[in-house]
């Protein structure tokens, strides 16, 4: 039988009390958290309560940038180059994303694939790639539709740091077909140095998210035509919603470029370049025995009276729209590459190419305004022997002893030897030096070859003139690498080998022949299209050498004239006047044939209303080492100069003549022998002062009709 124990008092009191204890201590601690939390809720919301309240207010209030309307780019007519058109843009917060684990991340990107129809490679490759701000969202997906933008914009919480946005972007209506690549240029983001830059100078019209001018007018006029940013204050819930307006200041329009270019004749020379490389390249060359490679080319119409570029027209180019809203690596990668041509390489104003025959009437002026004189008369045999080479007239012709104009008219070889091998002998026949009196390099340096011309355009080449000072200083550049070469004989070639022993020996001397390739546009001269147009443009006007233009004025939003543009005479060739007077004579028989005695550019404009519009030329064949010729025709009239380059295209007349023609059709209507005004590109001569009309509105106005033609007839002021 189990026994059963009762309690003892005297044990059971002791336990009650612990009990009661604990409890008590329990409260205590409840009671006095509660107190700490209200102590901390009245801290907070009574004693600090607005100023929390401010501070969370202003974080609920975001700053969004309103990018202005950028300036439009017109032709001389008003016609628009460059404008704007409104697209939706898809883009990601790279700051955003990065937060985000790598499975959200994948499926972020699938969604704005199933979206956009933008492939997850491609919207990693845009991220990857982009070269722009670190603060500005990605563009992965460009005009997409107001469905799709909108969809995105509705749901936030599925597309966390995905942007849409509507924006105004570049937009090219390419008027009479222009592509104009060169000329116009391309814009791209911001960089985070340009943006600090931009901060530290105070510069307000840049912001992180702005796009500006890389190249070509985008870049020479950029700070007018970018305008000047707004800002619009919205108020915005935790998943970045828009819930609210606050203030906001009003984006200003960028301001519009007026060019002197103009469309129509931009079209045909674009389309004749085109075309003359595409006819080069199915052409045989006798000399190499294959197609001509016609590996790039240019063409340049200036004003002979202002220096003003009506039409520049350069191959390779490229698509200027390709770099709205972003480029891809790929076609970066393309245009940055030998086998597309480097067409980024504006040919009209960067490339550099030996000017051949189309020197000789500069050295005439210079040999005229020295002790020759119209009345002197050389030689034109099939060849002369200097030193210990045989120098040869083109195609070995020969036509006994003729006078200068002769010579420019069939493009005389020899007898310009003689003219160089004549002031070498009377100035320079010590080969070392380098400061021997030369009548024929100072006239050229006087019609601006050497140096940058000043054009209103990035980047520009500025050629050389291979006289004896600049052999003399590219001796002193080149003798530690090239006498390196010869000592160790190290030589990659067989011909950089014998050329290294020269040139460490006696590299420096300006010998016979070197004077007499000088003559003919050889040896180390290399000129630029443009440069060769504006010394043309000298020949012209009487000897005054312009800095090439192409803007024209600056026009505010509002159709307001800021600023015009005006002609800048950057010097005048230091030639007699009788000397560019009778190279200006001896030149319109270029272009004509009587019997037995053709010009160069005969055979080209045969039947062309020569009694009408004067037009005076020059053809050049540039030979290249290692290359085929270099094909040039220089031609112009009292009103313009029209010029066209094809590397690699063969002989002057033959490749470049017809497109040539075909240009100066264009100019004055001209159809067989009848010239047509009112078939004119432009009418009769442009007006360099005239410009487009503009509303009050900054919308361009039809050209006001007046009955009479803009301008001056082909035919009236001619010599």
């Amino acid at each position: 039988m189990r026994s059963h124990t009762t309690p003892s008092p005297a044990k059971s009191a002791p336990t009650a009390r612990t009990s009661r204890l604990r409890l008590f201590v329990i409260q205590a601690l409840v009671f006095s958290l509660f107190a700490t939390l209200g102590v901390r809720l009245y801290y907070l919301q009574v004693t600090h309560g607005d100023s929390y309240q401010e501070q969370a207010a202003s974080q609920s209030v975001r700053e969004v940038v309103e990018q202005p309307v950028r300036g439009l780019i017109v032709d001389d007519q008003g016609r628009a180059l460059v404008t704007n058109r409104t697209s939706w843009v898809i883009s990601i917060d790279t700051e955003v994303v990065d937060k985000l684990s790598a499975k959200d991340r994948r499926r972020l990107y699938a969604r704005v694939t199933a979206a956009t129809k933008v492939s997850g490679t491609s919207i990693r490759s845009a991220l990857k790639s982009w070269n722009g701000s670190s603060y500005q969202p990605v563009p992965v997906a460009e005009d997409v539709s107001k469905k799709v933008a909108l969809r995105i914009l509705e749901q936030p919480e599925d597309y966390p740091g995905v942007v849409a946005k509507k924006q105004t972007v570049r937009y090219y209506p390419k008027p009479y077909g222009v592509n104009a690549a060169g000329v116009l240029g391309y814009l791209s983001p911001i960089t985070d140095k340009e943006y600090k830059a931009a901060q530290k100078a105070d510069d307000e019209s840049l912001n992180n998210t702005s796009e500006v001018g890389r190249s070509g007018l985008e870049k020479e006029y950029d700070e007018y035509l970018r305008g000047m940013p707004g800002y619009d204050s919205v108020t915005v819930d935790s998943l970045g919603r828009e819930i609210g307006e606050g203030d906001s200041v009003a984006a200003q329009a960028g301001d519009t470029l007026v060019t002197s270019i103009d469309a129509r004749v931009q079209s045909v020379a674009e389309k004749q370049l085109a075309q003359t490389i595409k006819t080069a390249r199915n052409t045989y060359d006798t000399v190499t025995h294959k197609n001509y490679v016609a590996d790039s080319g240019a063409v340049v119409v200036m004003e002979a009276k202002t220096g003003r570029v009506v039409a520049m027209a350069s191959s390779p180019t490229y698509d200027p729209s390709e770099w709205v809203g972003g480029i891809t690596q790929k076609q970066l990668n393309r245009l940055y590459s030998k086998r597309s041509g480097y067409p980024l390489v504006t040919r009209a104003t960067q490339g550099q190419f030996a000017p051949g025959s189309t020197w000789k009437p500069f050295v005439t002026t210079g040999a005229l305004s020295d002790d020759l004189s119209a009345d002197t008369r050389l030689g034109c045999t099939s060849g002369l022997q200097i030193g210990n080479r045989w120098f040869k007239n083109y195609e070995s012709e020969s036509y006994g002893d003729i006078s200068f104009a002769e010579a420019l008219n069939v493009s005389c070889d020899t007898f310009f030897y003689r003219v160089g091998l004549h002031f070498w002998n009377k100035y320079g026949s010590d080969p070392a030096n380098a400061k021997a009196k030369d009548p024929l390099a100072s006239a050229a340096h006087s019609f601006g070859f050497g140096k940058q011309t000043g054009i209103d355009l990035p980047g520009e080449a500025s050629g050389r003139v291979g006289d004896r000072v600049w052999r003399a200083s590219y001796y002193k550049q080149m003798k530690s690498y090239y006498c390196t070469m010869d000592k160790k004989g190290n030589a990659p070639t067989a011909f950089l080998k014998l050329f290294s022993h020269e040139f460490c020996a006696e590299g420096n001397y300006f010998r016979q022949g070197d004077a007499a390739n000088f003559t003919i546009g050889q040896g180390d001269t290399t000129v630029t299209p443009i440069q060769l147009a504006r010394a043309y443009a000298a020949m012209s006007n009487g000897g005054t050498v312009y800095e090439p233009t192409i803007g024209k004025a600056i026009v505010s939003a509002d159709g307001t004239v800021i600023k015009k543009i005006k002609p800048k005479v950057a010097g005048h060739a230091k030639v007699s006047k009788s000397a560019i007077s009778y190279v200006n004579t001896a030149l319109l028989g270029t272009l004509k044939a009587d019997g037995s005695w053709n010009g160069t550019l005969a055979w080209k404009f045969n039947g062309f209303p020569l009694d009408k519009v004067h037009i005076r030329g020059k053809t050049g064949s540039a030979e290249v080492e290692g290359k085929q010729s270099t094909s040039w025709v220089a031609t112009y009239d009292k009103n313009y100069v029209v010029i066209m380059m094809v590397s690699q295209g063969g002989t002057g007349s033959g490749t470049s003549g017809p497109a040539v023609r075909k240009i100066w059709e264009s100019l004055y209507g001209i159809t067989g022998s009848s010239v047509d005004e009112s078939k004119s590109a432009i009418p009769g001569v442009v007006e360099t002062e005239s410009l487009p009309r503009f509303g009050k509105d900054g919308s361009i106005l039809p050209p006001a009709s007046s009955g009479k033609s803009a301008g001056k007839s082909a035919g009236k002021g001619e010599d």
